[in-house]
């Protein structure tokens, strides 16, 4: 599968084996093997990291007899940790092949392969037709998928009747001006933000019942405030261990995501839906 360039303009996926170096400068070389613990400072792309994953857990109700899909698994950060704390079995299907590549390779690291499958692909493209799971995840993927009828009817037929799925993703607070558009086409790689009733309406369109929708609006500007002002104050160490090339372009990106926030143009949801 060839690499999708245009993703790499959101530098959070850009040079993504960051997190090797970042083990390396703690003494762990690449042969060593790992706990989920080592990697969760790193490999939580998403907002509230473990916790986020944790709440998924429980909303979803996962046990070791669950079997989860996860949609847009990045280096496999959520996926671990799900599998982790519950004993689950996770398929998570990642789009970009380095990401998919260092998952996989990490998960092995963590022993976790018998209970992690992971799968380069576009889900789109149905690469697991046939297979059904008792449960869907994706964290702040979504955003990233415009194709929405397209991408909701993949995740219902993907699904046991009566399964849950649970999102979190963006939503759109205000309309965005000229530069926060292209910010959000550019830098995020999020060309259509629906508001809130308008998710909705698409997941009940898709078939899916029980649409439960908390709004994580405040939570998540804080956060990408929060995690803009550690990054900087964290800048020599950053450069030490990824350069500056790197560091200034996630800076970039923080500060970005930040300003969506703090501006109202974009806020957040989690979403726990279930199929009919």
């Amino acid at each position: 599968m060839a690499q999708d360039q245009s993703m790499k303009t959101m530098r959070l996926y850009d040079q993504v084996e960051r997190i090797l170096n970042e083990l390396n400068h703690l003494g762990i070389d690449e042969d060593s093997p790992l706990s989920v613990e080592d990697l969760t400072p790193f490999d939580q792309y998403h907002y509230h990291g473990t916790a986020a994953v944790d709440e998924a857990a429980r909303k979803l109700g996962a046990t070791g007899d669950t079997q989860i899909l996860e949609i847009g698994s990045g280096i496999g950060g959520p996926a671990r940790h799900m599998a982790h704390v519950t004993g689950c079995k996770v398929t998570a299907v990642e789009l970009q092949p380095d990401l998919s590549a260092l998952s996989e390779q990490l998960t092995a690291r963590c022993g976790l392969s018998g209970q992690i499958d992971h799968v380069c692909a576009n889900v789109l493209d149905r690469p697991l037709e046939g297979q059904t799971f008792d449960a869907i995840m994706s964290f702040l993927v979504f955003l990233h998928i415009p194709a929405r009828a397209e991408l909701f009817d993949v995740c219902r037929s993907s699904l046991k009747p009566g399964g849950s799925m649970i999102i979190e993703d963006y939503i759109k607070l205000k309309e965005p001006d000229a530069q926060q558009a292209e910010d959000l086409r550019v830098k995020v790689q999020c060309p259509y933000v629906p508001d809130m009733d308008t998710y909705r309406q698409d997941l009940e369109r898709a078939g899916f019942v029980s649409v439960e929708m908390e709004d994580m609006s405040s939570s998540w500007t804080a956060f990408t405030k929060e995690r803009l002002a550690a990054y900087e104050a964290r800048r020599e160490h950053n450069v030490k261990v990824n350069g500056e090339d790197l560091t200034d372009g996630l800076q970039d990106f923080y500060a970005t995501t930040a300003g969506l926030f703090s501006a109202g143009v974009i806020g957040g949801v989690r979403i726990l839906a279930r199929r009919d």
